[in-house]
């Protein structure tokens, strides 16, 4: 797979969107967003998305409810954060796609990997949302995904930690943090960096992961990819 080394993937879970809040979308935190994607894309990066939809509902989580229409709405609750997300980038000077792994061709585009190629090749962002179109796949699959089919020359993922530890560096003080480590030592030391499936895809195409804080992007201010590479873990 010949990659484009300026082209990047970044992973966004939904719940960074509620901000504050107990859920739905903060409009200070999609501004925040916008800037730094401004900020990177101005840089000369072209940048794909893939954004969860937790602010407003996560299938995994739903008691009672089968998994297959659980998800279903999961994968329906990302469209509405990409048009969000759409809006506020196209605001500060983002020219924005989004597209859609699930059929809603009034309201977004349906993903194709040509047309994915297109307007990444135009210089637009490009928002990936309805997962891989199918339940019981995570966002950080489609993310893993989506990162192979466009060539991204490194999967970004942003977290609520500043990188790869060796546990849960919140509930254990001891916990080491990784500046690097590879696909092996995350399988033989149970690392959380991805679930299984994600991983086994970026492992399989060779796709770097870069773990960071998803603060560095709600800073307001113009943000690198250096700054995210020297303060995030790297997986290769």
């Amino acid at each position: 797979m010949n990659k484009r080394s300026n082209r990047f993937l970044l992973k966004l879970s939904g719940e960074v969107l509620k901000g504050d809040g107990s859920h739905g979308i903060s409009p200070d935190v999609c501004q925040k967003l916008a800037q730094s994607v401004k900020s990177i894309q101005d840089a000369g990066c072209e940048l794909g998305i893939v954004i969860g939809g937790g602010n407003f509902f996560r299938g995994s989580e739903q008691p009672g409810m089968d998994r297959a229409p659980a998800d279903n709405i999961g994968m329906l609750a990302t469209l509405l954060n990409g048009l969000s997300l759409q809006h506020y980038f196209e605001e500060v000077g983002c020219p924005t796609r989004v597209l859609s792994a699930l059929d809603c061709s009034k309201v977004v585009e349906s993903y194709t990997w040509r047309g994915a190629m297109e307007h990444l090749d135009q210089g637009r962002v490009v928002i990936f949302v309805g997962g891989t179109g199918n339940p019981y796949f995570t966002t950080d699959t489609a993310a893993a995904l989506r990162a192979s089919e466009i060539k991204a020359a490194k999967l970004l993922k942003a977290t609520k930690v500043d990188g790869v530890y060796s546990k849960d560096p919140v509930k254990y003080a001891d916990a080491v943090r990784y500046d690097c480590v590879t696909y092996n030592q995350v399988l033989e030391e149970d690392l959380k960096v991805m679930d299984g499936t994600a991983f086994a895809l970026c492992r399989s195409f060779k796709m770097p992961i870069l773990v960071f804080h998803m603060d560095l992007l709600l800073k307001g201010t113009p943000v690198t990819l250096k700054e995210l590479e020297v303060e995030g873990s790297l997986v290769q």
